[in-house]
């Protein structure tokens, strides 16, 4: 059912109640004189006037009298009305009365107060299940979100199944995440591609992500793109990184401009490497400048280009401690050198006598950082806590490295410790862990949990999603572990 009257257009809260009636027109007044004889359906569209002109105390009148004898539509319409003003009680009663009539609407908005203001999830999930079967896809949508906060996958999948087919985008944007959580990429794509091709942003964003992962790059460029049109800032951001990787400076530069005043954080820092290498230093300071409270080495870039352009050591200084605290090696190594020249010690600085973790600054993989996005954003889909990206990226990138390490031979003792010849790649998971075990040090069941963590980041499916305690906990066994192995500065 669809709003009866203008109640749509009607915000019942701060409108006045008119002082003195309207006169009636003719047509009006034998309105009246049917509602008072008893006619329901005059008495409904009597309150529907009085609705439209504010009266919001007689539309409460007639469509009472009018839901008293059977009026439906006006038994709807007080469930609105009490809703808005706060009588929730009042407004199920009403809702229930049209809802066993087998009205979709009143359904749905039934369920939603049951839910909402009771926590009666099993009157809720009843509600929306006659009003989805009766065709509501707002109910179908609502119980599919319903099922998945029971742990009722297959309900899930069901009723988002239900509202997709029916339009509602959403919901293929969802049964994409299902899918790709599940290790089903093939589904993944699917729906993203469903939705995408709807105008649905977010799902050709993560449509592009996941071909981008799986190295389809030009199938990955054509949905960024398809995200880009409707500004999504993520979308601006890896054509950046695309056209800098080809290259084009001036597209790159476009693009992550474009991200940057969108609010994606990193791309302020692309920005200014991109302005710096095009040598527009006034550009370059000005992004460095706006990612620097934030970002350790757009604040560490930021320092060099007030040192060498403008002399500026002691803005240099400050950003360098700024990057330091943040465990970056570059923007310690730069304030060592500098504080003698400002007649300041090293031994002054608690940054450089008791560094903090290193800070990750290789370049993530593009397979890499589109995992990433994609776990992060399957985690908070429906909002629950999760990582950062970029903290995911440093896991994945760590198991790479030093897993690429140890078997080229290139880690110091790896020979001792592994007894394979370097080169050598074919072992299993588990004879993975027991080597850098041995090679580090560190306790073998951390260095599982790295390798477990890093693998259903790489493979969804096999676990559930870390929690952000969980990466937490990884990542410092990461960022040991790499100390341990002499690749703290990677």
């Amino acid at each position: 059912m669809t709003l009866v009257g203008a109640m749509e257009a009607t915000a019942w809260p701060g409108i006045p109640v008119p002082r003195t009636p309207e006169p009636l027109d003719p047509a009006e007044a034998d309105l009246l004189a049917r509602a008072r004889g008893g006619d329901s359906d005059a008495a409904h569209r009597l309150g529907r006037l009085c609705a439209e002109r504010g009266d919001r105390m007689g539309a409460r009148h007639w469509w009472e009298q009018a839901a008293r004898a059977g009026n439906v539509d006006s038994a709807y319409n007080l469930g609105l009305w009490h809703r808005a003003h706060g009588t929730t009680e009042e407004a199920i009663g009403w809702f229930e009365r049209a809802a066993v009539t087998g009205d979709a609407d009143a359904a749905t908005n039934l369920a939603s107060l049951l839910l909402e203001r009771r926590g009666d999830t099993e009157g809720a999930r009843k509600w929306f299940e006659r009003a989805a079967e009766d065709g509501s896809r707002h109910a179908a949508r609502r119980l599919a979100l319903l099922c998945e906060d029971q742990g009722d996958g297959m309900g899930a999948r069901r009723w988002h199944f239900r509202a997709a087919l029916d339009g509602d985008l959403r919901s293929a944007h969802d049964l994409g995440f299902l899918g790709y959580a599940a290790g089903d990429e093939a589904e993944a794509l699917h729906w993203w591609e469903y939705a995408a091709r709807g105008g649905h942003a977010e799902a050709a964003y993560h449509m592009a992500l996941l071909l981008h992962a799986t190295r389809d790059e030009k199938g990955a460029v054509t949905f960024y793109r398809l995200a880009a049109r409707a500004d999504h800032p993520g979308a601006a951001f890896r054509l950046g990184d695309l056209a800098l990787s080809r290259g084009d400076l001036p597209r790159a530069r476009a693009c992550f401009e474009r991200a940057a005043r969108a609010g994606r954080p990193d791309a302020r820092r692309m920005a200014g490497l991109v302005c710096a290498r095009m040598d527009d230093k006034a550009a370059a300071a000005h992004w460095y400048g706006q990612a620097a409270p934030d970002d350790p080495e757009a604040a560490f870039r930021f320092g060099l280009l007030l040192v060498a352009e403008h002399n500026d050591l002691k803005g240099g200084r400050h950003w360098f401690r700024r990057a330091a605290e943040r465990g970056h090696h570059g923007a310690m190594v730069e304030l060592r050198t500098l504080l003698p020249m400002l007649g300041a010690s090293p031994e002054t600085e608690d940054c450089l006598l008791d560094p903090p973790p290193p800070y990750w600054s290789r370049p993530a993989e593009p397979e890499q950082a589109a995992r990433a996005e994609l776990a992060v954003a399957a985690a908070r889909r429906r909002g629950d806590p999760a990582a950062e990206p970029a903290d995911l990226v440093e896991i994945l990138g760590t198991w790479d490295l030093v897993t690429g390490k140890l078997f080229a031979g290139e880690l110091p003792g790896a020979a001792s410790a592994t007894g394979l010849p370097a080169g050598t790649d074919e072992v299993s998971p588990a004879d993975t862990v027991g080597l850098l075990a041995r090679a580090s040090g560190l306790h073998r069941a951390a260095i599982e949990h790295l390798g477990l963590v890093r693998a259903t980041l790489s493979r969804p499916g096999t676990a559930p999603w870390p929690t952000p305690a969980e990466v937490e906990h990884v990542l410092g066994t990461a960022r040991d572990l790499r100390r341990r192995l002499g690749l703290g500065r990677a």
